[in-house]
């Protein structure tokens, strides 16, 4: 007789409810056992599964997706309700499904599954299914019953918090209908921020960034909305509208060439049922340091955000080697590191024809496709988002070569052999309006430097899987080296990547001034498996604990609840909430405080203008860059220093603490200076300001700062200042008449608020020759490339001199010394690093 096998061993049994023990009883388990820590933080779940949020902080690599995967199943044998895993794009989505067929759960990606309704099986399925304002789950107002969820399962947060903040942005395209009509209500007020920005979005300069307003986009709420409703049922409108219309006068409103961008300041999750319904609320991330954005983003309870469940050793994650070339030698140049890179692809490390050891694979993550192509001449593939199944694929079936993987920092998982050497050449920078604006507005506040951090060590993380694995790590250029050797940046990383980034450090002080072959020889101690590498690397990490609370900002928690109390119409009290952020900062990070105190004051707006004008104008005395009063005064008189170098030499004390830092400052700010890139103006313009600051000049933005004048202005003396207008962006072969006119503008400007001093017209251009049409501004100068590189050598010189020394830079006779010799004086440098008008 055949037995009946679904009558034996179920009887009134209960359903496994501890995630460990749901792995245990699987028939077939893909590993013998859970991990350690994967078995920790699944009990440390468990424990506190009646908690609505949960973080899990596992390092890259910890089998966080099977975590996960066994809580989300934990959720449905206990009868909660149903259970939803996210991720970040189909790609991810095909990954997961594929993770829980070796756990045997099932899981669909569909959202009318019913066995995904009927709390049977795991919908598996990316953001942007649930988060949208068609969606299947239901959205407040549409009018069906939203779908109650039991769990909630949000993979890599923070990498998702991108993907949330763009599905509550609307974009109404340039050449759209009512991107004219807004521009059109709106050109009054952008016209009173900058003349000069308005002019450059009637050119349609890729370069212009006009935010509007908070009081006019407000008051006219009305206008706005019968511009924008009747296009609702568009594509491009249809799943973004529901979520802001009711929130549409609390948005942040941009401006660019390419399109008008609205987004609120904290994503209206809330329009989302679902997901603010749902029983429990489990969000995987790595090991930041900082978790803010959960409760910005996804508006996560942020005392239960401080108190992420964690394994109880950090030692999970694989060995890297973390090193950057540059701070190693300021002499090596980046080309010189790609062919070093393509050599550990072909096996001969030296170059000589001779393998050294096997072939392996390079994966190069860059942020754009202008990166890519200087990898072209190296690179065996160059793949996009849309190449990344089959090229992983290819990847983990063994050797291809080098690879350079475009704008993907997060959710490739590059096990084992098929990513052994990976280069980071340059992050991902701000795309949209509001970004570029804080990009500007907040560049030194840690809240930028946390966001920078955070997407450097998503990209560092996708070598290594497990702890078993490894991997050597290069980053490219000053930036990347500057954010593991300054202390404000490493604060940020991970328990675990600080202590490889010190045995790093420790690798880097012996090859310290060496050339290529040193990094060559430490590269092949990390892939050669050399024993005293693999040892030291395990000690590193042995002892590392993780971080026992999570750290929510206090203003991010503010910004949260300030947003949540005006969208339920209750605009003092949250100008209230602001304000008292604003006095926990105290007199801290200035540039934050400004920041806050702007939005402050738009929600002072909403019910006391006039209160509202008075924060502004306080906004505007902690940061220069927030909008300005209606009726704001006048632009304060630049003054020069009284002794350049003096001056040079207390900002250069002030900014860096060792030579090294010094050096790969100066680099940084060369490399943000990029030509033919019009988009990169911004980068430039402030780099600009601040190379004036390192070499004592008094430097401001008055463009920036008051919305007329020239795009910097230095000080050389005090009876001479330098008028500048950058165009490194442009690629035509004369000066445009529009530029030649703005920069007499500027000068006229210039003249007109401070008579007393001599302005020296000068332009940033690829070409010193003038259109036709142009008229010459008198006495002008120009820096051309070729210039501006022979400027870069003598201040790349005038760094390496003083930081050859301890402190310095800190020595003014030393400074004078220095600026002399390499005409870096007010009365020499334009006369050195720029030239006159073509006489053609």
């Amino acid at each position: 007789m055949a037995l009946d096998w679904d009558r034996i061993g179920t009887g009134d049994s209960e359903a496994l409810l501890r995630p460990r023990d749901i792995y245990a009883g699987l028939a077939s388990r893909p590993w013998p056992y859970l991990r350690h820590e994967q078995g920790e933080v699944l009990d440390k779940w468990f424990e506190r599964r009646g908690e609505r949020d949960v973080v899990i902080k596992q390092n890259t690599g910890g089998g966080k997706t099977a975590v996960g995967l066994l809580i989300a199943q934990s959720t449905l044998n206990e009868g909660i309700g149903k259970a939803v895993y996210l991720t970040l794009d189909n790609y991810l989505v095909k990954q997961v499904r594929e993770e829980a067929t070796k756990l045997n759960i099932a899981t669909t990606d569909d959202p009318y599954d019913p066995a995904f309704l009927t709390a049977q099986a795991v919908l598996v399925t990316n953001y942007q299914k649930l988060l949208n304002g068609r969606s299947a789950f239901g959205v407040v107002g549409d009018g069906k019953e939203p779908v109650g969820l039991g769990i909630v399962v949000v993979d890599d947060a923070h990498a998702a918090l991108a993907r949330t903040e763009d599905q509550f942005r609307l974009r109404v395209p340039a050449g759209h209908e009512a991107y004219d009509e807004l521009l059109e209500l709106f050109a009054q007020d952008l016209r009173h921020q900058s003349a000069n920005v308005w002019s450059a979005l009637e050119d349609k300069d890729p370069t212009a960034l006009a935010p509007i307003p908070f009081w006019a986009w407000a008051d006219k709420r009305e206008e706005v909305l019968k511009i924008l409703r009747p296009h609702r049922e568009e594509r491009a409108f249809m799943f973004v509208w529901p979520l802001l219309a009711e929130v549409l006068h609390l948005c942040i409103a941009t401006a660019t060439s390419s399109a008008i961008e609205v987004r609120p300041s904290c994503p209206p999750i809330d329009r989302i049922p679902s997901f603010v319904r749902a029983h429990r609320r489990v969000y995987l991330t790595a090991t930041l340091a900082d978790d803010s954005a959960l409760v910005t983003d996804f508006g996560a309870d942020p005392k239960l955000v401080a108190k992420p469940v964690t394994p109880g050793s950090a030692a999970d994650l694989g060995e890297r080697m973390i090193l950057a070339p540059v701070a190693l030698n300021p002499d090596l140049d980046d080309e010189a590191v790609r062919v070093l890179a393509r050599q550990f692809a072909d096996g001969d490390q030296d170059g000589d024809g001779v393998a050294e050891t096997k072939p392996v694979n390079v994966v190069v993550l860059v942020p754009s496709e202008r990166a890519a192509a200087n990898w072209t001449r190296h690179a065996d593939r160059i793949w996009r988002v849309g190449d990344l199944e089959a090229g992983v694929k290819e990847l983990k079936a063994g050797h291809v070569g080098l690879v350079v993987l475009v704008n993907k920092y997060d959710g490739v998982n590059l096990p084992a052999d098929a990513c052994r050497l990976l280069i980071l050449d340059g992050i991902p920078r701000p795309l949209d309006g509001v970004e570029r604006r804080e990009a500007i507005a907040l560049a030194d506040s840690t809240v930028r430097l946390a966001r920078e951090v955070q997407r450097i060590e998503q990209g560092m993380g996708r070598g290594v899987r497990d702890g078993e694995d490894y991997c050597a790590v290069l980053l490219l250029g000053a930036k990347l080296a500057t954010a593991i050797h300054d202390a404000r940046h490493l604060a940020l990383f991970s328990p675990a990547t600080q202590a490889q980034l010190k045995l790093s450090r420790d690798i880097a002080g012996q090859i310290k001034g060496e050339g290529l072959d040193a990094v060559r020889q430490a590269l092949r101690a990390c892939l050669g498996r050399v024993p005293q590498w693999r040892e030291r690397s395990r000690r590193a990490l042995a002892e590392v604990r993780y971080a026992e609370h999570g750290t929510v900002r206090g203003e991010a928690t503010a910004l949260r609840e300030a947003f949540d109390l005006a969208a339920t119409g209750r605009a003092p009290a949250a100008a209230e909430r602001m304000q008292k952020a604003v006095n926990d900062l105290g007199n801290g990070d200035t540039a934050l405080r400004g920041w806050l105190r702007e939005q402050k004051a738009a929600y002072l707006h909403l019910t006391d203008p006039a209160a509202a004008e008075r924060a502004l104008a306080g906004a505007l005395d902690d940061n220069p860059f927030v909008l300005r009063p209606v009726n704001g005064g006048a632009p304060v008189q630049l003054k020069a220093a009284a002794v350049q170098s003096r001056a040079a030499a207390e900002f250069l004390a002030a900014q860096y603490l060792d030579g090294v830092s010094l050096r790969l400052g100066v680099q940084a700010l060369f490399e943000d200076v990029v030509w033919g890139e019009e988009e990169r103006s911004d980068d430039a313009e402030q780099a600009w300001q601040q190379l004036g600051l390192h070499l004592g000049f008094a430097s401001t933005r008055p463009e920036k700062l008051y919305g007329k004048g020239p795009d910097n202005l230095w000080a050389l003396s005090a009876a001479r200042q330098a008028v500048i207008e950058l165009k490194t962006g442009c690629t035509t072969g004369t000066i445009a008449k529009k530029d030649m006119d703005q920069l007499g503008g500027s000068v006229r400007w210039l003249n007109g608020h401070n008579a007393e001093v001599e302005a020296l017209a000068v332009v940033l251009h690829p070409s010193r020759v003038r259109d036709d049409k142009a008229t010459a501004v008198p006495g002008m100068r120009v820096v051309t490339p070729a210039l501006f590189e022979r400027l870069k050598e003598a201040v790349t010189s005038y760094a390496a001199a003083l930081a050859s020394g301890p402190n310095r830079w800190a020595n003014e006779q030393a400074v004078r010394e220095q600026l002399a010799y390499h005409k870096l004086t007010g009365d020499r440098f334009f006369s050195a690093y720029s030239e006159p008008l073509s006489p053609t």
